[in-house]
């Protein structure tokens, strides 16, 4: 299944995507609730009231209107919250290499994550950029999960039970801000909180089992053979693919709900795959040939994300109407 979150009417409702059209799942079912939180807290059995729902309108025996007029959101607008984690060995490798630091051991050695701003998410349409957001603007090509019921202390071996489904993720970046507060080892903060998209739609695990492939050597959790690339203004900048993950959403989770609740609705990131940004790649580039031409995201740029069985979740880069800066203030 294909949940979406939309608005009509400046009203938030859920939705399934099928074949290119939107049917709002209450209307379908009345004891479907209207918006995905509430859909997620009601855990394993609303899913599979959904799923009869997806099922009847595909093979025909239920007569659902489509969606007209809407605004497509972030399948999970509210999330309770928002991790990012550190899964692809090849951009922390390549990110390190351009600094000329050694490739950091305790990587192999157990995931980690960050917490972001969960009331920063968006879905497909316009970014909107402070002047300082513009110093060194970046994406992150990633995919994210979103959780779908209650736990503590998971095993990595149970963990994939707990994910409602799969998204695209941007991770979006400002690397002058992310630099400068990072020097005091603490962060990210101000660098990454002004924009977090995931989209286009929530995609079930069910629907990616014919690209699962094995973990990488000594993991343990589903993996996926899932192309993802990147689009700037038309133009290919990046490329990778979801199997390439070395720690897997199983283990990553596992070390996230480690004495704590995971709840329903949390949206955890996988961290950028390699190639995944214009940091990674302008460093690699720099380090080849000093000349290379280095590249940020700037003002009208469309970046357009694309994962294999997600959907493509496309941005316009804007503008904020002001001159006020953060960078601005420093003693």
């Amino acid at each position: 299944m294909k949940f979406v979150s939309y608005k009509t009417e400046d009203i938030v409702h859920l939705g399934l995507f099928i074949n290119g059209h939107i049917y709002n799942l209450n209307s379908c079912d009345k004891l479907l609730p209207d918006n995905m939180n509430e859909f997620l807290q009601g855990g394993e059995v609303l899913m599979e009231r959904a799923k009869k729902v997806d099922t009847q309108i595909k093979d025909g025996s239920l007569e659902a209107k489509e969606e007209i007029f809407y605004e497509i959101l972030a399948p999970v607008p509210n999330p309770t919250s928002c991790r990012d984690g550190y899964a692809f060995r090849q951009h922390v490798a390549s990110a390190r290499r351009n600094r000329n630091l050694e490739m950091i051991p305790q990587f192999d050695e157990y995931p980690i994550f960050y917490f972001t701003n969960h009331n920063a998410i968006q879905g497909t349409g316009e970014i909107e950029c402070m002047p300082d957001h513009f110093e060194k603007l970046d994406f992150e090509l990633e995919l994210a999960i979103v959780i779908g019921k209650k736990g503590r202390n998971i095993k990595a071996a149970d963990a994939d039970e707990y994910i409602a489904g799969y998204m695209v993720m941007n991770d979006m970046s400002a690397r002058t801000l992310q630099m400068e507060e990072m020097l005091l080892n603490l962060g990210p903060a101000k660098g990454k909180d002004f924009s977090t998209v995931i989209g286009p739609w929530l995609v079930t695990p069910d629907e990616l089992e014919p690209y699962k492939v094995s973990a990488k050597e000594g993991h343990v959790g589903n993996a996926y053979n899932l192309k993802m690339t990147c689009r700037v203004n038309g133009i290919e900048v990046s490329k990778g693919n979801a199997a390439d993950m070395d720690w897997t959403f199983a283990e990553i989770i596992e070390r996230c709900a480690y004495g704590v609740d995971i709840l329903p609705g949390d949206v955890i990131g996988s961290g950028t795959v390699g190639t995944g940004c214009f940091l990674e790649l302008n460093g690699t580039g720099l380090l080849n040939d000093p000349n290379y031409l280095v590249q940020w995201l700037q003002l009208g740029d469309v970046v357009e994300m694309e994962i294999t069985g997600l959907g493509a979740l496309t941005n316009t880069i804007t503008k904020v109407d002001t001159d006020f800066s953060i960078l601005a203030l420093k003693k």
